[in-house]
């Protein structure tokens, strides 16, 4: 979803969704009619407003890499205990960088080392949110015969520890001999025989009435008819004293029973009956009602038994406000029932999800004013106080967020600054707020947020050089090529403004940009493009709304529709075809959106926008298209073939190899033999299975199946063969899919040129890729590598300036400084990206050259760093051993 964390401003109606729009201009579109391009200035100043970037309610640490490295080596040295907690931390950090599967791996680490039942639950909930949407795998994994447990329930009574419960003493007979060693309980009308020993036994009160100085030592009935047990309850009572286990009873006798042990401190009884009692949660109403028992008699299997009822039902239990209530409500003792000493780490996540409903809304406040209550250690303080201080900056609550972003800045976090700054600019403070951030520029390595938030409360061309040093530091954010794009668009340099814009969707699809884009578009006249980036935005948030947030992005995408040349099913296949081989991405999502409005069979079409959306970098949406190519399969071996897919996409490789035998086994098809092939050669470790995957895609290309698939397939197929070393046969295959407009099979024709010694041919066959592919990083950086070090850095230069996400260039360059012996210029080439990329192989570069120039610290803190990427990395695992043996 998108973030509800907007811009603060006076007319906060205005930015709703991201920028205004002006409806007025679309009213004469409701007619018919399409405004003209002849704007002025002032209708382009209504029609695009920029709002200003919102104080996100992250973690972000000035300096990731020493936070990362600090934790890694405080997981090293700490107990398992404090493993969960840490991995919390390392998880924020990385939600902060926007690294979701960085996050998830370490959610699943602390859920991996939790080492009590209550981290287990919250974070297996936590894990099982994340995840939301993939409840689809488990289906799937099913009729596969295999069983999804991960993240499912606990049987929390078993897992839960025992107590030390005490078994009381020795049998003693009390003053008098005669005192008969059988003990009957009078209930009302009823009377139970107990064995006076084993009734003693239960508890110290029990033990004195029964055995000591008490009148009751010396009676054979004793009336308990006040003490709330019923005739059935204290037979189960006298059984657990001679067994010490209880047998199935009602919900109503067992509550009687907890009681009971309460009232008369029989720990062994309690503890049976709390986790019998476990046992009957089976419902959001049940662990609302029972927790309230829980808390009353001090119950903690019971406890967790709701919470991990509650937790399973998230989100949906955020807006059941006696969900709500219990949660807001509770005590620190009940605190400590319900989560153990997991209570910072429950409520960060229920505040997370209060946040992704609505933040606004006083329950998260108030979720987010227990996690305040709960921070400890000064992270936690960061963490709760700077998202709470968001949460009231988003309401309006000045005085309030002020004082929260305070505490989190004097607790070590910077970014803090920035809800600061925004609160002064609202006063009417800007000189102050321009201050604030020009003071953490100076007394801090500057960060692109930093002139970003700087150039908020300035105008003119300080504003503009701000914004430029921001892209300079952090070419990632969003806000400066909007704001550039809209003041060239004021400027009337339409151009300018389209080459602003594309600057950044070249390699990071933005909602908002696309918006914006479109924009743009609608002033130029350009309905053809317009609709476009309407399709690719509602393909990946089919419920967007522009104008404010007043209109759907469908409502828009229907006016413009009325304005393009409609096309008929074999148009859309030769416009896909097209936009497919020039590798127009957007472009082919749109073409595919279009078909799919139509009759055409929808399967087919959700399963190639999948493909597309892997290849920009939008997992989710890829995902949910899956699920709906599943959906409207026409036939049970296509849908059989979606279902691999989905398997192999989440990690389930043999049983993704099952679904495509299976579909083989009903009928013969290209895309089942192309999974298989696709998941073996992946998968496979023996060099031998390259034979096996030749042979499956041969067995593909013999089925019948359009051009663009078939020169996949190619594709795929010379690559194989070069693997193998058959370079002929890999020459035919991909001139063979270039015969059919596979554009990217330039790319493993110059590989064969290379890999014959003429680099000549392979630089002319990688520019022939450049020249045709509308998104062609990956060809600069590819054609870099067969050309002298001069156009290699003039190449990489542009993939730099075209996806600075791209992390060879970095590299490459760092690497030539270094050997010029300038390791400063080297390790700034570096650190650069890392400021704004989470990669491990920037940060082994870097721990290798400060290893080289002897700075064991800074190469100690890369490796660390690196490992908390991936833990496994056997070569950063032989460097940090290298450089450790080096510390003094």
């Amino acid at each position: 979803m998108r973030s509800s964390f907007l811009s603060e401003s006076p007319c906060d109606e205005q930015h709703i969704h991201g920028y205004g729009f002006n409806p007025q201009s679309w009213l004469q579109v409701g007619r018919g009619k399409l405004p003209k391009s002849s704007y002025s200035p002032s209708s382009i100043e209504s029609l695009i407003k920029i709002a200003e970037p919102p104080v996100v309610p992250l973690y972000k640490p000035s300096d990731y890499v020493e936070v990362l490295s600090r934790i890694h080596e405080e997981l090293e040295q700490c107990t398992p205990s404090e493993w969960p907690g840490m991995y919390l931390v390392q998880s924020q950090v990385f939600r902060g960088l926007g690294e979701a599967k960085l996050r998830q791996r370490s959610l699943h680490s602390a859920w991996r080392c939790a080492s009590t039942v209550h981290e287990k639950i919250i974070f297996g909930a936590w894990l099982r949110y994340e995840k939301r949407g993939e409840e689809i795998i488990s289906d799937v994994l099913a009729s596969c015969r295999k069983c999804c447990r991960e993240f499912g329930p606990l049987d929390v009574a078993s897992e839960m520890p025992v107590g030390n419960c005490e078994v009381i003493g020795s049998c003693e007979a009390g003053s008098s001999s005669q005192v008969s060693s059988m003990v009957t309980f009078q209930i009302r009308d009823g009377r139970v025989a107990c064995d006076r020993c084993k009734i003693a036994s239960l508890s110290i009160p029990f033990r004195s009435m029964l055995n000591g100085p008490f009148t009751e030592s010396q009676l054979e009935l004793v009336d308990l008819s006040e003490n709330g047990i019923s005739l059935e309850g204290m037979r189960a009572i006298s059984e657990f004293s001679s067994t010490y286990s209880i047998g199935d009873l009602p919900l109503e006798i067992l509550l009687e029973i907890l009681v009971f042990s309460n009232t008369f401190c029989c720990d062994r009884l309690k503890d049976a009956c709390d986790r019998k009692l476990a046992s009957f949660v089976s419902s959001r109403q049940d662990a609302v009602e029972l927790m309230a028992l829980a808390f009353e008699e001090n119950a903690p299997v019971l406890a967790a038994s709701c919470l991990q009822m509650l937790l399973h039902d998230l989100p949906n239990c955020l807006t059941d406000e006696l969900v709500i209530s219990l949660f807001l409500n509770a005590t620190a003792q009940q605190h400590h029932i319900m989560a153990g000493h997991a209570s910072f780490l429950l409520y960060c996540l229920l505040s997370e999800v209060a946040m992704n409903i609505d933040p606004r809304t006083e329950t998260t406040v108030c979720l987010s004013e227990k996690l305040v209550q709960l921070a400890v250690t000064p992270t936690q303080k960061q963490i709760a106080f700077h998202q709470l201080g968001c949460i009231r900056l988003l309401r309006k609550e000045y005085n309030e967020a002020e004082r929260q972003f305070e505490v989190a800045f004097s607790a070590g976090h910077v970014y803090s600054i920035a809800g600061l700054a925004r609160i002064a600019g609202i006063q009417g403070k800007k000189d102050l707020a321009y201050e604030k951030l020009g003071s953490v520029i100076t007394s801090s390595v500057p960060l692109g947020w930093m002139y970003l938030e700087r150039s908020l409360y300035s105008e003119g061309d300080r504003k503009l050089a701000d914004l430029d040093k921001a892209t300079e530091l952090d070419p990632t954010l969003a806000y400066p090529y909007m704001y550039r794009a809209a003041s060239l668009m004021r400027k009337k340099d339409a151009k300018l403004a389209l080459e602003e814009i594309n600057r950044l969707l070249g390699f990071k699809l933005a909602l908002e940009c696309l918006e914006l884009r479109i924009c743009l578009y609608l002033a130029l006249e350009d309905f053809n493009s317009a609709l476009c980036d309407i399709h690719a935005i509602l393909t990946l948030s089919p419920e967007y709304r522009m104008l404010e947030g007043r209109v759907t992005a469908s409502k828009i995408g229907t006016l413009l529709e009325a304005h393009v040349e409609q096309w008929n099913t074999a148009e859309c296949w030769l416009q896909l075809y097209e936009r497919w081989s020039s590798v127009d991405d957007i472009g082919s999502l749109s073409v595919i959106y279009r078909m799919l409005e139509s009759d055409a069979a929808k399967g087919v079409l959700y399963f190639r926008q999948s493909l597309l959306l892997l290849r920009l970098n939008c997992p989710e949406a890829a995902m949910r298209s899956l699920q709906l190519a599943r959906q409207h399969a026409a036939t049970e071996h296509e849908r059989l073939v979606y279902e691999g897919w989905l398997l192999y996409d989440t990690g389930h490789c043999e049983e993704a190899l099952q679904k495509a035998e299976e579909s083989i086994s009903i009928q013969r098809s290209f895309e089942a033999f192309f999974l298989k092939a696709y998941v073996l050669a992946d998968s496979g470790v023996d060099p031998s299975c390259s034979a096996t995957v030749i042979l499956f895609l041969e067995d593909a290309l013999k089925c019948p199946s359009d051009r663009l698939r078939k020169g996949q397939a190619l594709n795929n197929l010379g690559g194989v063969y070069v693997d193998c070393g058959k370079l002929d046969s890999a020459a035919d295959c991909y001139t063979s899919a270039l015969k059919i407009r596979h554009t990217r099979a330039h790319q493993g024709l110059a590989r064969i040129h290379f890999l014959r010694n003429n680099k000549e041919a392979a630089y002319d066959e990688m520019t022939k890729l450049i020249e045709k592919a509308k998104n062609n990083a990956s060809a600069y950086e590819k054609r870099s590598e067969y050309c002298e070090r001069e156009q290699t850095m003039t190449d990489l230069q542009i993939v730099t300036q075209l996806d600075p996400l791209r992390i060879y260039p970095y590299r490459y360059r760092a690497a030539v400084l270094m050997d010029s012996h300038k390791e400063k210029e080297a390790i700034g080439e570096l650190s650069r990206a890392i400021s704004f990329k989470a990669d491990l192989h920037l940060l082994h570069l870097r721990a290798a050259f400060y290893e080289h120039i002897g700075d064991v610290p800074s190469a100690l803190r890369d490796c660390r760093a690196a490992l908390s990427l991936d833990p496994n990395h056997q070569e950063m695992l032989e460097l940090q051993k290298r450089v450790n043996s080096q510390e003094p």
